[in-house]
């Protein structure tokens, strides 16, 4: 059976990488990166593989991302009154990234982010999001075209830049 600060010490970074790209801001995944983890000290642990308490953690931590993004959109942040500063192409890729994830439906999203952010596996990710193993296949792979073709112009006009900035000198 594993203890809270055993799976803190295995899960910790995972998670907060996880929460990163899901609610976009370090400062509220370190927050949820904590909640799971007072979470888990305040329930007993399930007596199971390693690869079912991942799933029970992530589990954990996608609730958690859920409720962020419901509470912010009950309760969205007034915009700040300040001029944008000049972004640097790398940075409009970024952005691109983070809103065509921001367009995927939640269950896509972050059977997504669990893979190629967090590095679980497929049969972690099935325990962490009740599906099957042959659905989170075919989720990953659906995503992975679908933010392939809503990134193609940004990454293509950011190649275009970078290429024109190295070419004047």
């Amino acid at each position: 059976m594993a203890d809270p600060e055993g799976l803190f010490t295995a899960n910790h970074s995972r998670l907060f990488r996880y929460f990163c790209r899901a609610v976009g801001h370090a400062e509220a995944a370190r927050d949820l990166t904590q909640e799971v983890f007072l979470r888990v000290c305040r329930s007993s642990i399930p007596g199971t593989a390693n690869a079912d308490l991942s799933g029970w953690l992530f589990r954990i931590a996608r609730n958690l991302a859920l409720d962020h993004h419901r509470s912010r959109a009950r309760h969205p942040e007034p915009a700040a009154l300040v001029d944008e500063p000049i972004r640097t192409s790398s940075q409009d890729v970024d952005l691109a990234v983070t809103e065509a994830l921001a367009s995927l439906p939640e269950v896509d999203r972050d059977v997504f982010l669990m893979r190629e952010v967090a590095g679980l596996s497929y049969e972690e990710i099935a325990g962490a999001c009740e599906l099957t193993e042959d659905a989170v296949r075919n989720r990953i792979h659906r995503t992975r075209l679908q933010l392939r073709a809503q990134l193609a112009a940004p990454i293509a006009t950011s190649r275009t830049t970078a290429t024109s900035r190295s070419a004047k000198t």
